[in-house]
């Protein structure tokens, strides 16, 4: 089993990286070894699979798609730091700020968030299962 070769060695060696501690490290190794054969790897595989169908896609929207909507969500994130930094020097603004994006954020209708999560949702299942049967 190649495939599943080439799977569970990158893991293990993520394992290696991400838990100090050397018996936990051996516990996660365990029950990957456990997940070896069962249908649980297969899904991760398949996980897998549909990523790299994605980022390798000719299409620019398809292999773009997910990475930008994650460097959005990380400038969100990261806008703490200045809202930080502006809490500590003038909390009143910080909290106008605050107050202002709420009532922006609110001010966008349900129906284009639902709208927004059901065709990222389903551009999602798409390329999934596009990428599955590319994969048979």
């Amino acid at each position: 089993m190649p495939i599943l070769d080439n799977l569970i060695s990158p893991i293990a060696g993520l394992i290696d990286k991400i838990i100090p501690d050397p018996k936990a490290r051996d516990a996660a190794k365990l029950e990957l070894l456990k997940l070896e054969g069962s249908q649980e790897l297969d899904t991760v595989r398949t996980q897998l699979t549909a990523i790299v169908a994605e980022a390798n896609s000719t299409d620019p929207w398809t292999s773009r798609a997910r990475p930008s909507f994650l460097y959005v969500m990380y400038a969100i994130i990261l806008w703490a730091i200045p809202m930080g930094l502006i809490g500590a020097a003038q909390p009143g603004t910080a909290k106008a700020i605050g107050d202002a994006m709420n009532m922006y954020l609110r001010g966008i209708p349900d129906s284009l968030w639902t709208l927004f999560g059901t065709g990222y949702l389903g551009y999602t299942a798409a390329r999934t299962i596009t990428a599955v049967k590319a994969a048979k």
